[in-house]
């Protein structure tokens, strides 16, 4: 309903006087209202309910039903609750004000009474009424759409852990590669050299068989050519690496798979030291020695825990963004220094598991000895799209996905000490047991 616009609103009077009825009658239809009448309370009330009026002119001194019991009837009813009621009387004592506005009414005009104080009135409580009115259906439209916003969020936020954890595994990819190929290099080249070894073994074999058990000159030339104690020698060394590099592959696909677990709809028994070796081993890559800074220590502190019901895939994407957080940080706190000052004070990242006093939940600490986080930025670190890496080097998703995936996932808590100079903590804390929903 627009506001001015008079000939939209009906005003219902409710007078038992018949001059002020049509007083009022004439004067609101001048002025360009629909109106309608009643001659008391009980008329008025039916009336109302039948067809809710826009705004009730009430006398208050009526037979039978006063205005006072008419005004609380149709503020008690949901179709007429909300209309706007301007009491009419010739009381001006102000108990008989206070006691209308307590019934519900939302103005006094005192009679004799002048017609524009009467129309201004009017207006003013119709324009209000047309406020509230639209204010009620704003605040329903935005209700709606925060139900729609939630939902949009939660679809976004099930986006964003994907497209995080897609992210995670392109880390992941590339450091399996880098380490695989390694292995693979010399899994390889020494399968080659043995090859070659075995089929000259293998010649020198059969001439020894032939000439056996007097070796001729022929099988002592071979054996110098090929020289066999050497070739002797170093195939055991050669097989052992075959073997090592073997299990090596092995390890690090046990641990892509361990990493890489999908979660069913319900928590399961997991070991958390399984997940941060995977963890640590797909990040090897990074935490070896290279021409920017030596080798990162990581020094493990692992307590006796139990295996806890968790998430074991998102517990493996926490572990990931914050280890990978502590490398950033220490590779940024290496800029200006020399590799002999890196190496006379290493780059250490500490990871220690224990059981809180009362064992019912897991405590992992994540600490670097980088140097630190100012505190300003250590309490936002948590916002979805905070980051202070440089563009294209971080979406600043993975904290914010890590505390939702610990907290609001696992019921447990993520928090970050930090003071500059003094390196960054993360506290990690998982019921042992999922709580019970």
């Amino acid at each position: 309903m627009s506001i001015n616009t008079p000939d939209t609103n009906i005003i219902l009077i409710v007078d038992d006087s018949p001059i002020h009825l049509k007083v009022l009658s004439e004067s609101l239809v001048n002025a360009g209202y629909e109106v309608a009448v009643a001659i008391n309370g009980e008329t008025a009330l039916k009336q109302a309910l039948y067809e809710p009026p826009d705004l009730i002119l009430l006398d208050i001194q009526m037979p039978g039903m006063d205005g006072f019991e008419t005004c609380q009837q149709l503020k008690a009813h949901p179709s007429t609750q909300a209309v706007p009621i301007i009491f009419m009387t010739a009381l001006a004592d102000t108990s008989s004000k206070i006691k209308g506005l307590k019934a519900g009414a939302v103005d006094y005009l005192t009679k004799p009474f002048q017609q524009e104080e009467v129309l201004a009135r009017i207006k003013v409580h119709l324009q209000i009424k047309d406020l509230t009115q639209s204010l009620l259906e704003k605040n329903l439209l935005l209700d709606q759409l925060n139900h729609k916003l939630k939902h949009l969020v939660l679809e976004k936020d099930i986006q964003l852990q994907e497209a995080d954890k897609l992210s995670s595994m392109g880390q992941m990819m590339a450091g399996i590669t880098h380490e695989i190929n390694n292995p693979l290099g010399f899994v390889i080249g020494n399968a080659n050299q043995v090859e070659e070894f075995l089929q000259d073994l293998l010649t020198h074999l059969q001439l020894y068989q032939k000439f056996y058990p007097n070796p001729a000159v022929p099988i002592q030339n071979h054996a110098e050519e090929i020289d066999i104690g050497f070739l002797m020698a170093d195939l055991p060394e050669m097989i052992a690496s075959i073997k090592q590099g073997s299990l090596l592959i092995k390890e690090i696909s046990t641990s892509m798979r361990i990493f890489a677990k999908v979660d069913g709809k319900n928590k399961v028994l997991f070991n958390i030291h399984d997940g941060m070796n995977s963890t640590l081993l797909i990040l090897n890559h990074r935490l070896k020695a290279n021409e920017h800074h030596p080798e990162i220590q990581v020094i493990k502190k692992y307590g006796k825990i139990p295996e806890i019901e968790c998430f074991p895939g998102q517990l493996n994407q926490v572990f990931m963004n914050i280890i990978a957080n502590a490398i950033d940080a220490l590779e940024e706190s290496n800029q200006g220094k020399t590799y002999a000052e890196i190496i006379a004070s290493p780059n250490q990242i500490t990871i220690s598991t224990e059981l809180t006093p009362d064992q019912t939940q897991v405590l992992i600490r994540i600490a670097d000895n980088g140097t630190g986080i100012p505190e300003e930025i250590c309490s936002q670190l948590f916002n979805p799209f905070f980051t202070t890496k440089p563009v294209g080097k971080g979406t600043g998703l993975g904290l914010s996905i890590s505390y939702q995936i610990v907290v609001d996932k696992h019921q447990g808590k993520l928090e970050c000490y930090s003071r500059n100079g003094q390196g960054t903590e993360f506290v990690i804390a998982i019921p042992v047991h999922a709580p019970k929903c």
